[in-house]
């Protein structure tokens, strides 16, 4: 059975997705942090920094946002380019003191303040709208060749001129419930781009709100409907209201079962404390005897595989490819319920067979595809360490 928790204390709501009893993502959410990812904003630029080729964006918060050129220049499919792209310098682009329409990528932290892109998406429950491009693509997870290429097919002659989709793997056996999520995301565009242009026409010269994205719960409720959710638990009557009206305003979600409960029950019947306390370890114990560590740095997370107490009953190479092995399931269920993202390095233990690594890159994988988020693996480099990417799901401070 998979449920969905919520835990609302005085300072903090914890979010956590149980699967048979078992913790696979949790998200804390505290009431001084500020969320603005996802949310779109108009600007205005300030500070060009040409060495940089970046540029700091006023968006009304209490840290400007930081902008690159990359994130500026119009997002194109590179399959299509006929040409190579021109080069431009920031300040070709954009001017100081003028609005620029940019959505949260990266909430801001302790150090810097939050990452923008003019790069806009809009994720709904079968696709992510991206506007003003023209890269239309399924998700990598939809493996299906011949259905991926008809749900390309079907978004090309939905989507309007001059937009995209990202197709996401809900949409795998579905027709008219694409159409219609298409349709809804190009309006909602429209509403914001309205908003935008009455800005431009008043020529405000404060940053603005314009749209405000969907919070944590609402977001997984949209997320985990593939996934079967069984049951959301409550302790709190407002989070029971918000989840009531999801439920009612999405007759694929009828089945979810809803109740107000004490969480610290369920929490003791299930051990949840026990779990998350593991997950806040450097250290993580292997059955085997073995262990990881995760040690997290300003450029990348870094994952060491160490055979510990393990010695085995056979050859080097088998006992160091059992602890790979079983270190390759934890590290992915870690990377999920941690939600890590970013650069991550994986220093396993030395193999010799060069079929014992290929098994583990392939275990990986398979293990990541469990994981909602996008990952990309990019297999063994030189010093035999696992390079490998994943996108965070819900913002927090680092």
């Amino acid at each position: 059975m998979l449920e969905l928790i919520i835990n609302k204390k005085k300072e903090e709501k914890e979010i956590e997705l149980v699967k048979d009893g078992e913790l696979i993502e949790y998200y804390k959410e505290d009431k001084e942090e500020e969320r603005n990812e996802g949310n779109i904003y108009v600007g205005i630029v300030k500070d060009i920094l040409i060495g940089m080729q970046s540029a700091f964006i006023d968006i009304g918060t209490n840290k400007k946002g930081f902008i690159h050129l990359k994130d500026i220049l119009p997002k194109r499919d590179i399959r299509k380019q006929t040409e190579p792209p021109k080069k431009f310098k920031i300040n070709e682009v954009i001017k100081p003191n003028e609005p620029i329409i940019v959505q949260v990528k990266k909430d801001s932290n302790d150090r810097k303040g939050a990452k923008v892109s003019t790069h806009i998406n809009l994720p709904s429950k079968y696709i992510v709208f991206t506007p003003n491009t023209d890269i239309i693509t399924v998700s990598q997870k939809i493996e299906d060749e011949k259905e991926a290429n008809r749900l390309i097919e079907l978004a090309k002659k939905t989507v309007s001129p001059n937009n995209g989709v990202i197709i996401r793997t809900s949409a795998v056996g579905k027709t008219d419930e694409v159409i219609e999520d298409i349709k809804n995301q190009e309006a909602k565009w429209e509403g914001i781009n309205k908003k935008y242009k009455a800005f431009i026409e008043k020529n405000i010269k404060t940053p603005t709100l314009i749209y405000q994205n969907d919070n944590i719960i609402e977001k997984l409720l949209m997320d985990l409907l593939p996934n079967q959710v069984e049951r959301v638990i409550v302790n709190d009557k407002e989070d029971y209201k918000l989840i009531e009206k999801c439920i009612n305003n999405n007759k694929e979600l009828k089945s979810i079962e809803l109740k107000v409960k004490d969480i610290e029950e369920i929490e003791n019947a299930y051990n949840l404390d026990a779990q998350k306390e593991k997950m806040e370890n450097r250290k993580i114990w292997l059955k085997s005897g073995g262990f990881i560590t995760i040690d997290k740095t300003e450029a990348l997370i870094a994952i060491d595989v160490n055979t510990g107490k393990y010695t085995g009953n056979k050859t080097l190479e088998d006992t160091v490819f059992t602890v790979n092995k079983e270190a390759t399931i934890e590290i992915a269920k870690q990377l999920r319920l941690r939600d890590i993202g970013g650069i991550i390095i994986i220093d396993y233990i030395d193999m010799n067979s060069e079929e014992n690594k290929a098994k583990i890159e392939k275990l990986l994988k398979d293990e990541l595809k469990h994981d909602r988020t996008k990952t990309q693996v990019e297999g063994f480099t030189k010093l035999d360490l696992i390079e490998l990417t994943r996108k965070h799901i819900c913002s927090h401070k680092e």
